[in-house]
């Protein structure tokens, strides 16, 4: 009899302890789940990939491409993540091309007011809109009506095309 008491008390014991242990774990707060964010992507600087940001270099902040000029492939296509976009500095001598499946912009130059904007591959010249050749042949045009937005202002303002 005296081992069945025993065992009794030793079981009551220890589910008591158990009670108390369950106990002071709800009564402590713990961290709540870290849920995933929609749109919480940062690329390497720190631009939301997800809501259409990504890096300028004219402007040393993160912008969406598709604000600026928008260049249709002159191959035809119905991808318009095929277009090439342009964004152009205040002063309008230096043009930031965003081009498909490219991860970093290109910066072209304009060496005079009626000169195309160029770097070593590719020139932007303002004829009915905008024409970027690579290596001379023609790859992208566009109207520069849509999205003419110059970079660092929020007025939609017209650049000069020079014919």
């Amino acid at each position: 009899m005296k081992k069945i008491l025993i065992l009794l008390i030793v079981l009551f014991a220890l589910s008591a302890c158990d009670f108390f242990v369950k106990n002071s774990d709800s009564a402590t707060p713990k961290e709540p789940k870290k849920d995933l964010v929609l749109g919480g992507d940062k690329d390497k600087d720190g631009c939301l990939s997800s809501a259409g940001y990504t890096w300028s270099k004219l402007n040393k902040e993160c912008v969406r491409a598709f604000s600026g000029i928008q260049l249709l492939p002159i191959v035809t296509t119905d991808d318009e993540t095929l277009c090439a976009y342009v964004l152009f500095s205040e002063s309008g001598d230096q043009a930031e091309l965003f081009l498909p499946n490219v991860d970093e912009s290109l910066i072209l130059e304009r060496k005079g007011k009626n000169l195309p904007w160029t770097n070593t591959e590719y020139q932007l010249i303002p004829v009915n809109g905008y024409q970027l050749k690579k290596s001379g042949k023609l790859v992208f045009s566009g109207d520069g009506e849509i999205g003419n937005k110059i970079s660092g202002s929020l007025d939609s303002e017209e650049l000069p095309i020079e014919e």
